[in-house]
């Protein structure tokens, strides 16, 4: 199961371990149960201090239980947890077996003071790239509260189960049996729905910190880079974000990132999360900005009011906020959204294996989720407005050589159809003949295009028709000491090394406004 190189590393992992585990397996005769005994006796044979046990006990089968031998403590995996989601395994492995999670002494306290029990479920796709953070968050949970019970579930093995819940997107969480959570979700996240003065809490800390010489208002590429150049400057930086990684989260296979060959957006959101952490940057994440309130004066404190009630103020402020993806606003749309409308072909195709799907957008997103998509589904359909796809060259010729796929152009989706549970079929107008035609299908995934996350500047600041922030050369907004960068400004070609780029633009132009300020300013400002 693990290649040799696999198993060096795991083994270097392994060491760490401070108190043996047993691997306590449930399986059946079928293959998939014999591929995860496979995967078993090889991590026990890398460490004296892991065993395998076989307990058949479980209902699911193949699962398998971490368990800290002698304790009630450990995490459960349902299927054979491996693709993005062999990470998680070795998490689980090495905190079930007492090395200290990389988590702050806060949230520790937090999961441990939780009273009740929990007993999560959580549906993965081994293509997820979403999912690893909700499967690593619950079993870190179930670690730190014996409580706490934790079972992350392969939604490709487990089809049947997935079908009786109505799963059709990933990852789905469950608590005691009832839907609890749907996409990606933090740690800090799953507290605040469990621990109802979480959110009160973080904001009276938040608001109660001095002003910044930079706020950063976002958490993706941009911003990233904006907060780096200014903390090298050695400015008082802060960076207040809804998720940090932003909609790089969203993104599988990155190839155009200049000297790295081939990464993946979780990897690289986790690498930017790092990379800003060796700067004296205070990074407030999962806190949503609500409305911006400008300085009154040059020099002036601008003002940041959030979701949770809290506010930031600071003499300059950086806007990156991002994209995120286009809707059809079509009828239905809302209503089955998770139903069979998705928006992440990566995610959530192997749900709809087998199954016949939409994706809606002829290009490069579009196109290159048909390709992904006809691989795993029964008949993939694609629909474009135009008359042409616009995708590349090369996409377009490897999609028409595909078997399953159909290409339809021309064509305005007019409306979702379902049975109150799930997607049955999409509605579709001819743009040449006038004429409405209905495709049965259970999934529609649409890919076309984003929409800047701005709503909340509008009558603050000046927006182009799309919603996007308009910026100058240097990155200046309409307003003085506001800057803004990344796929949020009208700044051409969305691309991750163009908005690093325009974040380091606009931190470079933040502190050269810093500097220029009259120090009469500066004072009256600061008092």
């Amino acid at each position: 199961m693990l290649d040799a190189t696999l198993k060096t590393q795991l083994k270097t992992y392994l060491g760490n371990i401070r108190q043996p585990i047993e691997l306590v397996a449930s399986a059946d005769d079928s293959p998939k149960s014999r591929q995860m005994l496979e995967l078993l006796n090889e991590i026990a044979a890398l460490s004296p201090d892991v065993t395998t046990v076989r307990a058949d006990d479980d209902a699911r089968k193949p699962s398998f239980l971490i368990r800290r031998v002698g304790s009630d403590i450990g995490v459960r995996f349902a299927g054979i947890p491996l693709g993005h989601e062999f990470t998680s395994l070795v998490l689980a492995l090495l905190q079930v077996g007492g090395h200290p999670p990389k988590v702050s002494a806060d949230v520790i306290e937090q999961i441990a003071a939780l009273d009740g029990d929990f007993d999560f479920e959580v549906y993965f796709s081994l293509t997820c790239q979403n999912c690893p953070d909700v499967v690593q968050a619950l079993n870190l949970m179930s670690v730190v509260n014996p409580r706490i019970r934790a079972t992350a579930i392969e939604g490709g093995v487990f089809q049947d189960e997935v079908a009786s819940r109505s799963i059709l997107s990933v990852p789905a969480i469950f608590l005691n049996g009832e839907p609890f959570g749907q996409g990606r979700m933090e740690v800090e996240q799953i507290l605040a729905k469990l621990d109802t003065g979480a959110t009160a809490r973080a904001a009276e800390k938040i608001g109660a910190k001095d002003p910044f010489d930079v706020l950063v208002v976002g958490g993706g590429p941009a911003a990233a880079a904006a907060a780096i150049y200014t903390a090298r400057k050695g400015i008082r930086t802060g960076i207040v974000a809804e998720r940090f990684g932003g909609q790089v989260l969203d993104t599988m296979a990155i190839e155009n990132f200049i000297s790295v060959q081939h990464t993946e957006g979780p990897r690289l959101a986790q690498q930017l999360e790092a990379h800003v952490g060796d700067y004296d940057v205070d990074v407030m994440n999962l806190q949503r900005a609500e409305k911006l309130v400008p300085a009154r004066s040059p020099g002036g404190l601008h003002e940041v009011r959030l979701a949770s009630g809290a506010a930031l103020k600071a003499r300059t402020v950086i806007l990156s906020t991002g994209a995120r993806w286009r809707q059809m606003n079509v009828p239905g749309e809302d209503a089955y959204r998770n139903k069979g409308v998705t928006y992440c072909p990566h995610c959530d195709g192997p749900l709809f294996r087998g199954k016949r799907v939409a994706v809606i957008g002829g290009g490069n997103s579009g196109v290159e989720a048909a390709i992904d998509l006809a691989g795993v589904v029964a008949h993939v359909t694609l629909i474009e407005f135009a008359g042409d796809l616009r995708a590349d060259a090369v996409l377009q010729r490897k999609l028409a050589s595909l078997p399953n796929v159909q290409i339809v152009t021309s064509a305005l989706t007019t409306e979702v159809v379902g049975d109150g549970t799930r997607v049955t079929a999409l509605h579709y107008r001819d743009r040449n003949h006038g004429t409405t035609h209905e495709l049965p299908l259970e999934g529609i995934f649409v890919q076309i295009g984003l929409v800047p996350n701005t709503e909340w500047l509008r009558d603050t600041i000046a927006l182009s028709e799309r919603g996007e922030i308009e910026v100058d050369a240097r990155t200046d907004t309409s307003l003085p000491g506001v800057f803004a960068a990344g796929d949020v400004t009208t700044v051409p070609y969305k691309q991750i090394i163009i908005a690093m780029g325009e974040g380091s633009k606009a931190a470079l132009s933040a502190f050269d406004y810093l500097i220029r300020l009259p120090a009469s300013d500066v004072n009256a400002a600061a008092a």
